[in-house]
């Protein structure tokens, strides 16, 4: 391998005929975390059969990677997207916690936070991991403050992703919506009043009296709701499989009597039937109705880099899974977890 004088390697394409060892997780540790380099891994056998999918899909994945986009919502050009195109400097924020497996007693867990940094078209996001004790659902480093000589010094991941926005567009998000995944409904209260709390310190952090008016969504993929078309006979209530069709929601009957929730199925199912995401909105200052939050939900899931079609839940909270997963390749011989 050899590089140009004065110009610095920026894509490393690896081929690895075998994914099932720990090659793959040991060069994504080492090109993310001690030489910054962007990689991409690929399968020899898939290439060499011209699998059109493959090369297709490993083209979307590149092309983010080195800064492009894939998708831009037609309504974010046109400024027709609810809420999020109004004028207003808006921020999404996705969020997710990975425990580890099974057995495992000592391993942390790692929470993840991805934020939007281009306004208004909500598809590039930049991401921030962190390890946290074992087990523990509520995300501790939203927000944090160090001791100097001098005086407290804050930071935290929601005010890194602020920064990051502010760098971007050169405005300060007035409007904040967080997408939470993995919390049960046991867990609704306490992760609300410590997370919301992280969020307004580090507002408050940045300016004071800065306080954008925030959003909080839970996003649920573990439950045992499916929801079948009324009539099999119809095939404009179906799509290919059988299921129904991608954008379908269902906000009364099988919802909270008083509280804001609703099911949405933003994907086409392939195989089986297809598994609607339940949404429940603990927070809302910015006056979301229903119908409004529903196709922002959807419009956003129809963003997704990795490929051309609309996802199952959207796509931040996608990304903090993704990334959460791939900072466990982040451990360790000796210390077992190590997040840079």
């Amino acid at each position: 391998m050899s590089v140009q004088k004065g110009r610095q390697l920026q894509l490393l394409i690896v081929i690895l005929p075998d994914f099932s060892d720990s090659s793959y997780g040991k060069i994504k540790r080492t090109c993310e975390t001690e030489l910054g380099i962007v990689s991409q891994c690929c399968e020899p056998k898939k290439v060499k059969t011209f699998n059109t999918q493959y090369l297709e899909n490993l083209a979307l994945k590149i092309n983010v990677k080195v800064g492009g986009r894939n998708t831009v919502l037609n309504d974010a050009i046109c400024k027709k997207l609810p809420v999020v195109t109004d004028g207003v400097p808006t921020i999404i924020f996705g969020a997710d916690v990975t425990h580890p497996a099974a057995g495992d007693d000592s391993s942390p867990s790692v929470a993840a936070v991805v934020g939007s940094t281009d306004w208004p078209e909500i598809t590039n996001y930049r991401t921030i991991v962190s390890a946290q004790p074992h087990c523990d659902e509520i995300i501790k480093d939203l927000y944090k403050s160090h001791k100097s000589e001098k005086d407290l010094v804050p930071g935290g991941m929601i005010r890194e992703l602020l920064v990051a926005f502010y760098k971007q567009n050169r405005l300060k998000p007035s409007r904040i919506i967080f997408y939470r995944d993995g919390v049960s409904e046991g867990q609704f209260s306490q992760v609300l009043l410590y997370e919301m709390d992280a969020i307004r310190r580090a507002c408050a952090s940045l300016k004071e009296r800065y306080m954008p008016t925030v959003t909080f969504v839970v996003v649920q993929k573990r439950h045992h709701t499916r929801l079948f078309p009324a009539d099999h006979n119809n095939c404009g209530q179906m799509d290919r499989s059988g299921n129904i069709q991608p954008g379908t929601v269902v906000d009364t009957e099988i919802c909270h009597p008083t509280e804001f929730d609703f099911y949405l199925n933003s994907h086409a199912g392939i195989q089986g039937t297809s598994r609607p995401a339940h949404y429940h909105v603990l927070y809302d200052e910015n006056s979301f109705s229903a119908d409004s939050l529903q196709v922002l939900t959807n419009n956003l899931c129809y963003t997704y880099a990795r490929c051309t079609r609309s996802v199952s839940i959207v796509p931040p909270v996608y990304y903090a899974h993704l990334v959460a997963f791939r900072a466990r390749h982040y451990m360790t011989v000796t210390h077992r977890m190590e997040v840079l």
